[in-house]
């Protein structure tokens, strides 16, 4: 139940209890406004004692604070490499990906021409 409207209910039970015992009323509404605020009064116990472990993963495997987590590392800036010398190793790397590609489209070309 949203906190609101459990808000507008306690003050209900507490306005209800108040006419059950300043008005003549019989004894069985006057019970069951203070069974109302012993319902209300464990729900607070509970809420209090045992709180929600946000780190706890759901039955889909997720867990709360993973996604945060993943929203700080997405929303991060881009940091540059301190010196030079990873700029080296990324070029290799690009220049190896390149070669991957154009032989792998040599290869395609190779076999359209094959099948004519």
């Amino acid at each position: 139940m949203p906190g609101r409207a459990m808000t507008y209910k306690f003050l209900n039970t507490f306005i209800d209890d108040l006419f059950a015992f300043t008005i003549k009323m019989p004894t069985l509404h006057r019970l069951a406004t203070l069974r109302d605020d012993v319902i209300f009064f464990v729900y607070l116990f509970q809420t209090w004692k045992y709180k929600v472990d946000y780190n706890r993963i759901n039955e889909f495997g997720q867990g709360g604070d993973e996604e945060e987590v993943e929203e700080k590392d997405a929303t991060r800036p881009l940091a540059a490499p301190p010196d030079g010398a990873d700029r080296e190793k990324r070029q290799k790397l690009d220049d190896d990906m390149a070669a991957t590609q154009a032989t792998g489209s040599e290869q395609k070309g190779g076999a359209k021409q094959r099948k004519k």
